[in-house]
């Protein structure tokens, strides 16, 4: 059964089980308990295709287990060893691939709920270190200053040098209230700072609207969680009812770490008439799936800016991705993360699982989001902005006897235009340049959507005439 109720559960979408399955990240859950009949992967059998297993290099793994176990200084049971071990190849592969604990597992699917105990942020391994891709909204992490970018090097007394994601992850998790000190390196920093976080139980809002200057939309999509596509939708849509005569829309999706997979294609989908969304593609014979669009735009059209950045990752590329191949959408900020890889949730035990890369994505012109990433139409770096203060020039309204505004308006001095500034001071140019941006755009849009309109109806009305008048003249003419 469809885990959505937006336009997708509107009778739109019929999807495979491996499509139902891919969430978190681009996670797709392959255990039944977890997600709708959602199957396992089954493995490569194609002997034409893998060699047999090497004996060679298993005859020397042995031997190296047995040194180990018969020589290490601690005494360590085989259980811990293989599992080592199986950490240890998965590690090896790609940023992406762990083992799960039943532990792990549990936080894993936590995630798609939008409700889970520790910091707040998400994170990911960078030369040995835990870098933070984003830090979400109104979290620990967030309120404490962490930023997209940073590598955490510490944990309380730990170096984090030599743990597995899993275990910094461990570290970061705990109980309510509970404190923990954070070692960071950030770039243009001259070293590294202690930040101390106080966890708390993390209670992300996945979308948020509200009114840019009563005349644009703006939508904030935080992470995308399990019904993100239908909030998004009911937010949309309830406010274009409150508000009809909206100009267009802003989708912030900057530093939105990703999520459900279908929570990303229910979001494009609302704002697409047809075509193709995402596709993925890998070795695993269930491991290609296709999303399309079903009709219906909710918002009929409306000119759409969609923000991205450096921290906005996977589910967001994939957003940003079709909306870009489709003309949709103008994007804006700079290049998304690069995370276009699809992870599969194996168990391997009641407890156990391996989060294994199985897949890539791909945008519907064929793009590779991969360790690429989405570049934005229109480049606009984070900056703070200051205005320039007028010099003490004066105006036509400045001089004596000046003649009155013809119109009846409100005169405009030197004056009055310094304190203006003055007002303006903490308008949003001021505190985010990037959205201030998207909102001019979506402002000329309009205008030359307005002028485009009446230039067209002037055309019509002169045609028109001109026809009636062609067909006066040969009336004339007629004997």
């Amino acid at each position: 059964m469809s885990i959505f109720t937006s336009k997708a559960a509107r009778g739109h979408y019929s999807l495979s089980a491996l499509a139902l399955s891919l969430c978190l990240s681009g996670t797709a859950f392959a255990d039944n308990k977890s997600a709708d009949t959602a199957p396992t992967v089954p493995p490569i059998t194609n002997e034409k295709t893998r060699d047999a297993l090497p004996l060679e290099d298993l005859r020397t793994f042995t031997k190296v287990y047995d040194h180990i176990r018969r020589g290490y200084v601690k005494d360590v049971d085989d259980s811990k060893l293989l599992e080592y071990a199986i950490k240890g190849i998965l590690s090896e592969l790609d940023p992406h691939s762990a083992y799960l604990d039943a532990s792990s597992f549990d936080d894993l699917q936590m995630n798609t709920t939008g409700e889970f105990g520790g910091l707040g942020m998400e994170v990911g391994m960078e030369d040995g270190f835990v870098k933070v891709v984003s830090p979400i909204d109104d979290t620990p992490a967030d309120k404490a200053g962490i930023e997209a970018g940073d590598l955490i090097i510490k944990l309380d007394t730990k170096s984090v040098k030599g743990m597995s994601l899993s275990d910094a992850i461990s570290e970061m998790r705990g109980p309510k209230g509970s404190t923990i000190n954070i070692t960071v390196v950030r770039e243009g920093k001259d070293g590294p700072f202690d930040v101390v976080l106080t966890r708390d139980t993390i209670k992300v809002k996945s979308v948020r609207t509200r009114l840019l200057e009563d005349d644009v939309g703006y939508v904030r999509i935080a992470q995308f969680q399990i019904a993100t596509g239908e909030d998004m939708a009911d937010a949309v849509q309830t406010m274009l009812e409150e508000n009809p005569e909206l100009k267009g829309i802003v989708l912030d999706l900057r530093n939105n770490p990703g999520g459900v997979l279908q929570a990303s294609v229910a979001v494009v989908d609302a704002f697409l008439q047809e075509g193709l969304i995402v596709y993925t593609e890998g070795r695993a014979p269930n491991s290609e799936v296709r999303f399309s669009a079903s009709p219906g735009d909710i918002t009929h059209g409306l000119p759409l800016v969609v923000l991205i950045n450096d921290g906005s990752a996977s589910a967001s590329e994939i957003v940003a991705g079709a909306l870009q191949d489709h003309k949709r959408a103008v994007i804006m900020g700079t290049d998304s993360f690069g995370k276009g890889s699809v992870q599969t949730v194996i168990p391997i035990s009641d407890e156990r699982a391996i989060k294994l890369t199985t897949a890539l994505y791909f945008t519907p012109s064929g793009r590779s989001i991969q360790a690429k990433g989405i570049q934005p139409d229109i480049l606009v770096e984070r900056a703070r902005i200051t205005a320039i203060k007028p010099r003490s020039r004066i105006t036509e309204a400045d001089l004596s006897g000046h003649l009155d505004n013809a119109s009846g308006s409100k005169e405009s001095s030197s004056s009055d235009r310094i304190a203006k500034q003055a007002e303006r001071s903490d308008e949003l140019f001021n505190r985010d340049n990037q959205l201030f941006e998207a909102l001019t755009l979506l402002r000329g849009l309009h205008i030359f959507g307005q002028h485009s309109q009446v230039s067209a109806q002037t055309i019509a009305k002169a045609a028109g005439d001109s026809s009636t008048d062609t067909d006066s003249s040969e009336l004339d003419e007629k004997p």
